[in-house]
């Protein structure tokens, strides 16, 4: 009986290590600042509307653990075809205290799901 311990073992450690998975990750873009146009009114009552800023910035990805807060379907653009996997854009609140959002195409996630973000870009499970 003693000479199944070891076996055992190392059929159940080769168990949970398959039940790991790791995503591909990138940055989502900052959130879009829209500055209202003004509305300029000369004399014979024409309306000259001057186009809006629009500000657009990515930040790395930050490495480490973190759980699940939102998740956000994006739509597909219409250059993939149908054939890339949906992404989502989730939001993951940091152990430290700070959020980050990245779109990923992994699936099966849930919102309170413990998470790790690595530094080459991959999202662990």
């Amino acid at each position: 009986m003693r000479k199944l311990y070891l076996p055992l073992s190392l059929s159940a450690l080769g168990v949970l290590a398959a039940c790991a998975s790791s995503d591909p990750v990138t940055p989502a873009p900052a959130p879009v600042i829209v500055q209202p146009a003004p509305v300029v009114t000369a004399p014979p009552a024409v309306i000259v509307q001057q186009p809006g800023t629009v500000v657009t910035a990515t930040s790395p990805i930050r490495a480490g653990h973190g759980r699940l807060e939102s998740i956000t379907p994006l739509p597909q653009s219409a250059a993939a075809g149908g054939t890339v996997k949906q992404l989502k854009r989730i939001g993951i609140k940091m152990d430290d205290g700070t959020v980050q959002f990245v779109d990923t195409p992994a699936d099966n996630l849930s919102i309170g799901e413990r998470v790790e973000l690595t530094s080459d870009g991959q999202l662990r499970r």
